[in-house]
């Protein structure tokens, strides 16, 4: 959502022959608009796209719509029918979260085939070339296609696994991430609870001795919300 001239008018009619069509899962996802890295977006002006109000009636028209028609809301941009095991994940508190969306399957390696494939091996992720022809040279000359890697650190993995917790189950237990790293995790993550002061203010979450909570309105700005878990995170701004 957020394309070129949509509104919430506009989605809710397309979302209304989706649901006619009753599939067992779908996704909605915000439209990032980045032409200085993809050429193709170029030819779409500014003042085409839907202001930052529009898109937010959009996704609270496409939820209310879902819902109503018995869909369970997954995370933060999934959708899924009740009997579906995206669904059963989230209601036992297993689902999971990837470079990939949600899943209901247990945690294990992928790896990435073709252009711009990234791969998450243990603690390690690695991204195949973006251009063609490196990808292409690097096969001919019987070499990985790799472009970059990243080893987590342990504070990384921490930090990762709070998002992932967060983004799964809208609660992150702050007891259970203690005794999962042997650490003091509210004292660990100050900064984090240090930033996530004014969105509590402002109603995205609770925040209490051993819980973070995303309220209803916080899901909105889920993604905004796991900023305040990366270590160098500036103060989390949201309209």
């Amino acid at each position: 959502y957020g394309l070129p001239f949509q509104t919430r008018d506009t989605s809710a009619a397309t979302l209304e022959q989706i649901i006619v069509l009753a599939p067992a899962r779908l996704s909605i996802f915000d439209y990032t608009h980045m032409p200085e890295r993809f050429a193709a977006q170029r030819n779409i002006h500014v003042d085409e796209l839907p202001s930052p109000e529009e898109k937010l009636a959009i996704l609270r028209t496409a939820i209310a719509m879902l819902t109503a028609a018995g869909y369970v809301h997954i995370g933060m941009d999934h959708f899924a029918r009740h009997d579906d095991s995206l669904a059963t994940a989230q209601r036992e508190g297993t689902l999971q979260r990837n470079c990939q969306g949600y899943s209901s399957h247990t945690p294990c390696d992928l790896v990435g085939l073709g252009v711009s494939a990234i791969s998450c091996l243990g603690e390690v992720y690695s991204q195949n070339h973006t251009r063609l022809n490196a990808y292409e040279e690097a096969l001919d000359a019987s070499r990985l296609p790799v472009a970059r890697g990243l080893r987590l650190t342990f504070d990384e993995r921490i930090r990762r696994h709070a998002i992932e917790r967060l983004m799964c189950d809208m609660v992150l237990d702050l007891n259970a991430l203690s005794e999962t790293f042997g650490i003091d995790a509210p004292r660990y993550l100050a900064d984090t609870l240090t930033r996530l002061d004014q969105p509590q203010r402002d109603g995205l979450v609770v925040i209490e001795a051993q819980r973070i909570t995303v309220t209803p309105l916080g899901r909105l700005l889920l993604r905004q919300l796991a900023l305040a878990f990366n270590g160098n995170s500036p103060a989390i701004r949201h309209s």
